[in-house]
């Protein structure tokens, strides 16, 4: 109620000291217009800001210095920007890379990439590549933001890819799209050289290898990527893959080469349950987390995650346990196996959730509902992880979110957010906040980094606004929802329980400015600087205003 009255008061004495609208828009135009001139300066360079961090240059500023990767793939298609269209539309089935020369990713792909395009030739499928370090428009046409990011195009369609970067994984799918999916085995030579080469495969035992039931198993496996699917109507194939003879039909089966190794089917046959069956049952009891198995973890049905972060020599003793753990809770669960020593991988996902020291850690995650984590903080054994297991399927834990320390001090015009000052600092129901949620590597961040220093320096003065910024890959809040960097936010004072208003104002000084004024629920309002204040700047005999 306090805080009501003040903002209340503060709209009445606006009306009363406010000269008429007309006055105060031409006032506003003078101020504007000394703001864009401000705006061209190159101040403030003030030691009350960090300097930016030093952050390695992102690839496209070593474009002209990378040579192409050099591989031998006279089958897939080169494209530029001045054909790309006219080649998609010229060939019903593409599959188009975007890469750049230096990226080591691209580099491990190009081998399997050449030999899918060579095997899929005869399926008239179109494997092609084009360099988005030199093709800038085709790039930004389809929103590529890493590399490789891979589309398959049917009659210009695009789909994203999002299979492993194999050749056999590329041509399974790509054959799946472009075909049934499911393939027929109708001799027992036949299911031992799938059993041999394969590492995870489906089989549907039935009366007929056509009809309904396999029409159904063709649209679940169109959905698989990494999953061969099969069907048989002989009893001696069915038994191979663990199926009794007299089993009633349909019945189905996974087998994979991995501890847990046969996963009988138990529900209708149905797309959406076998489905959900099979994206469930292909992933090991416990996965390690590496770049391949990175995008089967969180496509997965079951959103919830419990992660062991250990080391390898952790491995032996800790591994067993978790493993009984996983099979307890199978179906309900996804369990994660993170590397912490493992430095391309493990070390930033540790980062990522924020597993600090050396010793083993198990920690919770939902993968939606704000990605929220939950740390286990006993001693690893199979009875404490039930438990855990158990409270965290029923939502009874408390979610824990990352910090870095609060700053000591804090009074320079730019304030710094954490994790554990967010309440303090942004929902302080008295002050108007406007939030820079960044990342230290982020180009577009450090681009914007001067003007949030200019805007703070020349609001500095106002009681009722702070201007912030908040590093979003080190802190957690759960009011700061962003999905990328940088994200501009305004908390408008006196109604922070709301979501914030997201800046969508173009980023000039100007522009800035007026969102601020726009939205602020505390009115204020600046003089613009006289001229014969200290700060006047002389260029070419003229004199300019500064900040």
């Amino acid at each position: 109620m306090p805080s009501r009255l003040i903002i209340f008061l503060c709209f009445s004495s606006l009306l009363f000291l406010t000269p008429s609208h007309a006055a105060s828009s031409d006032d506003n135009d003078e101020f504007l217009s000394f703001l864009e001139d401000y705006e061209d300066s190159d101040e403030p360079d003030t030691p009350n800001h960090e300097d930016p961090p030093e952050v390695s240059s992102p690839p496209f500023d070593r474009a002209q210095e990378a040579e192409d990767i050099n591989i031998d793939d006279e089958n897939v298609v080169a494209l530029t920007d001045s054909n790309i269209n006219d080649f998609l539309e010229d060939n019903k089935y593409v599959m188009l890379e975007f890469y750049t020369p230096w990226n080591g990713y691209c580099k491990a792909l190009a081998p399997e990439y050449a030999d899918a395009a060579t095997e899929l030739k005869t399926e008239n499928v179109v494997l092609a590549k084009i360099n988005a370090a030199k093709e800038v428009e085709a790039a930004d046409s389809y929103d590529v933001r890493s590399f490789p990011t891979i589309f398959f195009f049917v009659n210009s369609d695009p789909e994203l890819y999002k299979g492993r970067r194999t050749k056999n994984a590329i041509v399974s799918w790509i054959k799946k799209k472009i075909g049934s999916g499911v393939y027929n085995i109708t001799t027992t030579e036949d299911a031992e050289r799938v059993l041999t080469s394969e590492d995870k495969v489906v089989l549907a035992y039935l009366d007929s290898l056509v009809g309904s039931v396999t029409k159904q198993l063709a649209a679940v496996s169109k959905l698989e990527n990494d999953v061969n699917f099969y069907q048989t109507t002989d009893p001696n194939v069915a038994k191979l893959f663990n199926i009794e003879e007299n089993a009633k039909r349909p019945a189905l089966v996974m087998l994979k080469k991995e501890p847990e190794k046969v996963v009988h089917y138990d529900g209708k046959f149905k797309k959406s349950s076998i489905a959900k069956f099979v994206s469930a049952s292909k992933l090991p009891l416990v996965t390690t987390f590496t770049k391949e198995t990175a995008p089967l973890i969180f496509a997965s049905p079951i959103k919830k995650h419990i992660l062991l972060f250990a080391s390898e020599n952790d491995t032996e003793k800790l591994f067993p346990t978790f493993q009984d753990a996983a099979k307890l809770f199978k179906g309900k669960l996804n369990f994660v196996f993170v590397k912490t020593n493992d430095e391309e991988v493990g070390r930033p996902v540790s980062d990522y959730f924020g597993v600090t020291g050396d010793g083993p850690q198990v920690i919770g995650y939902i993968e939606e509902d704000n990605r929220k984590k939950f740390r286990f903080n006993e001693d690893i054994t199979l009875e404490k992880i039930k438990a855990f297991n158990e409270d965290f399927l029923e939502d009874k834990l408390k979610p824990f979110y990352k910090s870095d320390p609060i700053p000591e001090t804090n009074d320079a015009d730019v304030k710094i957010v954490v994790g554990n000052n967010f309440d303090e600092i942004i929902l302080n129901e008295s002050k108007d906040v406007f939030l820079e949620i960044y990342a230290p590597w982020c180009r577009q961040c450090q681009a914007l980094e001067p003007m949030i220093n200019k805007l703070a320096h020349h609001l500095h003065g106002v009681e009722s606004l702070v201007i912030a910024k908040m590093e979003g890959t080190s802190n957690e809040h759960p009011r700061a929802k962003f999905i990328g960097f940088p994200s501009l936010q305004f908390f408008p004072a006196g109604n922070k329980s709301i979501d914030p208003i997201l800046v969508d104002t173009e980023p000039t000084l100007v522009s800035l400015y007026k969102f601020i004024k726009k939205n602020a629920a505390i009115p204020f309002k600046i003089e613009r600087p006289a001229s014969s204040k200290v700060g006047v700047k002389r260029e070419n005999g003229n004199a300019r205003d500064e900040l």
